[in-house]
């Protein structure tokens, strides 16, 4: 699943980059209406090979939103495994095989950076920090054992995805990749992490805004607050349990 908003300088070249690298894996690029052409250049894709699948939007609503509507679109249709990657060529598709050798041990497979063998190629030392230091934010505040859980190159076995509740996933941004990451594993799935290359972008406009960092800092807080509130209300119960034992 590919979601596009106005990536016409992109698509072409990573939907071949990822035919070639995993030829039996169908394409469906999630278009929230772009207005620089990129839909009409998916449809012309489509219309050349039928592993390539469109799914048009009417407005922009957010990578979440695209995430959620394409794991319909292929849950509906029976897939097996599901695939999250940019469009803009920050994530490699050489190294989607990867990914998916490492699917026969896990229930979800997050491509990281910043794990040993991860790396970023080309990123101001002020988005590397930005990255960082959120990821061990969300770390320390949910307890989750994973070092990239913003990363958005991800690949989900179906019965992950049917069983973390999507219909009631409101997320956006980074902070929707966070809370996939975290029910997965509150749910009891395993989650690896596999190294990863991600490469700025050469074409196009970055879709990162002060509102999508925002989001991610208010909802992980939150549910940082909420998870320790429950930890705190565990003990209590235990404590007296014991007194009244």
């Amino acid at each position: 699943m590919i979601p596009t908003y106005n990536e016409a300088a992109n698509i072409e070249l990573v939907v071949d980059r990822v035919r070639a690298s995993v030829p039996a894996a169908d394409v469906l690029i999630v278009d929230d209406g772009s207005p620089d052409g990129t839909g009409d250049l998916a449809d012309k894709l489509r219309a050349h090979d039928p592993h390539v699948h469109v799914l048009h939007r009417t407005t922009k609503e957010g990578l979440g939103a695209a995430y959620l509507a394409g794991f319909a679109w292929g849950l509906a249709r029976d897939y097996d495994v599901l695939v999250e990657m940019d469009a803009d060529g920050s994530h490699l598709p050489e190294q989607l095989p990867r990914l998916l050798k490492s699917l026969a041990d896990a229930d979800l497979v997050i491509g990281s950076r910043w794990v040993r063998g991860g790396q970023v190629v080309n990123w101001p030392r002020r988005r590397q920090l930005l990255s960082r230091g959120g990821n061990l934010y969300t770390r320390l505040a949910l307890g989750l054992p994973l070092n990239d859980s913003t990363a958005g190159f991800r690949a989900f076995r179906r019965h992950t995805l049917e069983g973390i509740d999507l219909g009631t996933v409101s997320s956006q941004g980074y902070c929707f990749q966070v809370e996939l990451a975290r029910r997965s594993v509150e749910a009891g799935f395993r989650v690896v992490e596999v190294p990863i290359t991600f490469v700025e972008r050469e074409a196009g406009e970055s879709k990162m805004t002060g509102a999508i960092v925002r989001e991610a800092l208010v909802r992980v807080s939150q549910w940082g607050l909420q998870r320790r509130a429950e930890q705190v209300g565990a003990l209590v119960s235990r404590h007296r349990g014991s007194e009244s034992g």
